[in-house]
């Protein structure tokens, strides 16, 4: 039988898994942009498949011109998230032909993934606090009221998660010096990442040393892969279901 920190240790490191799968980030990394010591993520069977973000599916944002060609060493403090991004962002994925997550009642969503950090920069830009009052209702069920984590608007589902891919505890930080802090936000549409979740996990412990000693074994067969396919719309080979943008927080 399995432990309730076992579950959730082992959960965690999938999510850690998955968003650096989207990133493009080496699983050698943690997903704040640490580099891992002791751990065996780096050695699985399928993290030589995780690869940089394509062409035109890797941007970054800049306060003034939008969305363009990323390049981290030029991030500047104030190329923080805001509305007018998110706008660019889905524009550009519906043009891109990402394809979106359709609801039920034939609602068309894309999942936007961002730091706790980075959503809080976005809560205080001005145009999204408007969009957002507007969209709710005027009653304590107003989202910004509850402190929510997800907000919906526009077609966008806008989520914080501590795992989104962030500069946060890593050595070496984004901008022309080297230290401005930075997120990759997530724009996912329908199949963004191919997950394998292959039978039980296996739990095994022996004893050594007279059972003074208990060696723990934890097994489990899975893998992660990003779908790339040929674009309608470059004609190149695209990552079929995500768009990254590199941000300061």
């Amino acid at each position: 039988m399995f432990s309730a920190h076992s579950s959730r240790q082992s959960a965690d490191r999938l999510d850690q898994m998955a968003f650096l799968t989207l990133s493009g980030v080496s699983y050698a990394y943690t997903t704040n942009g640490q580099a891992r010591v002791g751990s065996d993520l780096p050695n699985l069977a399928f993290a030589a498949d995780v690869s940089a973000p394509t062409s035109n599916r890797h941007f970054r944002w800049d306060a003034v011109e939008g969305l363009t060609t990323a390049d981290t060493s030029s991030i500047a403090a104030a190329d923080t998230p805001s509305w007018k991004m998110l706008v660019e962002l889905k524009a550009l994925a519906e043009e891109s032909f990402v394809k979106p997550i359709r609801m039920d009642g034939g609602v068309s969503v894309y999942n936007v993934f961002m730091t706790p950090t980075a959503l809080s920069v976005l809560k205080q830009d001005t145009d999204f606090l408007a969009n957002i009052r507007n969209s709710a209702p005027r009653s304590n069920d107003n989202v910004l009221f509850k402190g929510s984590d997800s907000y919906y608007v526009d077609g966008l589902a806008i989520h914080s998660y501590r795992h989104v891919y962030n500069t946060r505890r890593a050595t070496t930080k984004w901008g022309s010096d080297h230290n401005v802090d930075g997120c990759r936000i997530l724009l996912c549409g329908a199949q963004a990442l191919g997950f394998a979740d292959i039978g039980m996990p296996e739990w095994t412990e022996k004893g050594f040393d007279y059972d003074n000693r208990q060696g723990i074994a934890y097994g489990k067969i899975l893998g992660f892969k990003k779908p790339k396919f040929a674009s309608l719309e470059s004609g190149t080979t695209e990552d079929f279901g995500v768009i990254c943008v590199d941000v300061a927080q």
